[in-house]
């Protein structure tokens, strides 16, 4: 018999859990951020495959608030704990998850769903493309210096160490500043801030510290924050620590600039190592030498439109748009067929139309443009969206980009 789907019941959770930990290896989550993730969990939003009294599948969703360009949040699926027990593959348990997930946020009038992949081949055939991607940084802090523009004012930025968890509030409300400038990034229900603090997967950090927390502070009011582990080392040279910079977010390029400088300049350390920041991030104009940087792109969210109609008028655009797309989407039917994208920074509409197409875009290509970091001329030039009327994919591409290069902070 084939497995069962059926709605997480919160008893079964343990053992829901303990199947997507075997699916991803490794050692088990730490206590306190397993206890944070049943917390957060949606069981009416959570999916678990049975076979007899076995779970061989788990999925799930967070309702999630997520920032487009021109400073709108959307209601999104944050897809989650997506996985299929080994014995289980090749029977097309997955796509029977996603289906289900689908219909479920179409059902709830979400426009929008995101999640971050496992493996980036998975989901491109249910819809999602990747719309954002995450810079990580190996620095050489004995041979790059990073030095502030003279007169931007970091002398009268204050930083001070302070314990994670005491300073949560103030620093989350530095972060929820910084939501409407950014794509990519949840606004953060109450709860999810915990996440921030939370110990790394499996549990400790590497042979490093605990969690450090530094603030900036002007006027007695905190500005900005950085949050890191310190690693140390030493071999017959002397001291060769490195950071392991979590998170750094600041309100303005003062305070910005003294938390990096502050981290460059630790004593007992050589290294700084940044995992997961935006590709555009201001630090790759205040160092002395980026080739010695070691930086590297990876994949971010992948986002799926759901409802393209009502994705599309979601957000403004930065320049004005007026252009018929015929969406291609075999996975969810409901969005196929020709649409009229008519917009500009002030709002925009998106309505059904007999008029002739001026481009054909899967719905994959158009969720790499939905967040303006992907540029739709570039997805034509992949072959991933095909131009009928010369000359129309320039305007609407421009009208898709954004200032600022969308960002996911934390996975979900």
């Amino acid at each position: 018999m084939a497995p069962q789907l059926r709605t997480l019941e919160a008893q079964e959770w343990d053992t829901w859990y303990r199947t997507l930990e075997r699916a991803f290896g490794g050692p088990p989550t730490a206590p306190e951020t397993r206890e944070l993730w049943e917390s957060l969990t949606e069981h009416d939003r959570s999916i678990a495959a049975w076979d007899g009294d076995a779970c061989v599948g788990t999925a799930g969703a967070f309702s999630l608030r997520l920032s487009v360009p021109g400073a709108a949040l959307v209601d999104t699926a944050g897809v989650t704990m997506v996985s299929v027990a080994a014995t289980h593959r090749r029977r097309g348990l997955m796509t029977a998850m996603m289906r289900r997930q689908l219909d479920d946020v179409r059902g709830r009038g979400e426009p929008l769903a995101a999640l971050v992949a496992s493996e980036p081949g998975i989901y491109g055939r249910f819809g999602f493309g990747m719309a954002t991607q995450q810079l990580s940084a190996t620095i050489d802090t004995a041979r790059v210096r990073l030095e502030a523009p003279a007169g931007l004012g970091t002398d009268g930025v204050r930083l001070r160490y302070a314990d994670p968890l005491s300073a949560l509030p103030a620093c989350e409300a530095v972060y929820a500043d910084q939501v409407a400038g950014r794509p990519g990034m949840p606004a953060r229900a109450p709860g999810w801030e915990r996440l921030a603090v939370a110990a790394p997967q499996g549990g400790g950090s590497q042979g490093g510290s605990p969690l450090e927390c530094v603030v900036a502070e002007q006027g007695g009011t905190t500005v900005g924050y950085a949050r890191f582990h310190h690693t140390p080392q030493w071999d017959v040279s002397g001291a060769r620590g490195t950071i392991v910079l979590r998170d750094l977010e600041a309100r303005d390029p003062a305070a910005y600039a003294a938390l990096w400088q502050f981290l460059f300049g630790i004593d007992l350390t050589s290294t700084l190592v940044a995992q997961n920041r935006p590709v555009d991030d201001a630090w790759q104009h205040l160092v002395s030498d980026v080739r010695r940087c070691e930086r590297q792109l990876r994949d971010g969210l992948f986002v799926r439109l759901v409802d393209v109609g009502a994705a599309l008028e979601a957000r403004p655009y930065r320049s004005p748009v007026d252009v018929v797309l015929e969406i291609e989407d075999s996975f969810c039917p409901w969005n196929e067929g020709r649409w009229r994208l008519s917009g500009d920074q002030e709002g925009a509409s998106c309505t059904r139309t007999r008029a002739a197409a001026d481009a054909t875009v899967p719905v994959r290509a158009l969720a790499s443009a939905y967040l303006g970091g992907v540029p739709l001329t570039a997805l034509a030039r992949a072959g991933r969206a095909c131009e009928l009327r010369r000359g129309a994919l320039a305007p609407a591409s421009l009208a898709f980009g954004n200032e600022t290069a969308p960002w996911l902070p934390h996975s979900f």
